[in-house]
């Protein structure tokens, strides 16, 4: 009884430590974002998460600006970032067999979509 158990308890670790191993969202992050104005905007991330921490920074042609309130939990994000003095906050999450993040932003109020693909390093 005592090994079953121990068996069990270990495949369930391995099980858990190969999922947090695959739904790693750390790297180079791009896609696009359709404003209701029409006008399209390139998204650029790179994110660092340390256990539920999330960390990185966004690229424009402005400059870079670094994440802030970012929090990672299994397969959700959520992260805020000053766009022109504007506290952009977005939700998000990760998707393994397609290796993509599916974002939601709100600007001011306006809501909007994204969908972030892992890019090559820089």
């Amino acid at each position: 009884m005592k090994k079953k158990l121990f068996i069990t308890t270990g495949l369930l670790c391995c099980c858990i430590a190969a999922f947090a191993y695959f739904a790693n969202i750390d790297g180079h992050w791009k896609g696009s974002l359709l404003a209701p104005d029409g006008n399209e905007y390139p998204l650029d991330y790179t994110f660092k998460t340390d256990g539920d921490k999330l960390t990185g920074s966004g690229q424009s042609p402005n400059g870079t600006v670094d994440l802030t309130e970012g929090k990672a939990k299994g397969d959700s994000l959520s992260f805020a970032i000053d766009v022109g003095g504007v506290k952009v906050l977005n939700t998000g999450k990760y998707f393994s067999a397609g290796d993509s993040i599916s974002l939601n932003i709100d600007y001011q109020g306006m809501m909007m979509h994204s969908t972030l693909k892992r890019a090559a390093d820089k």
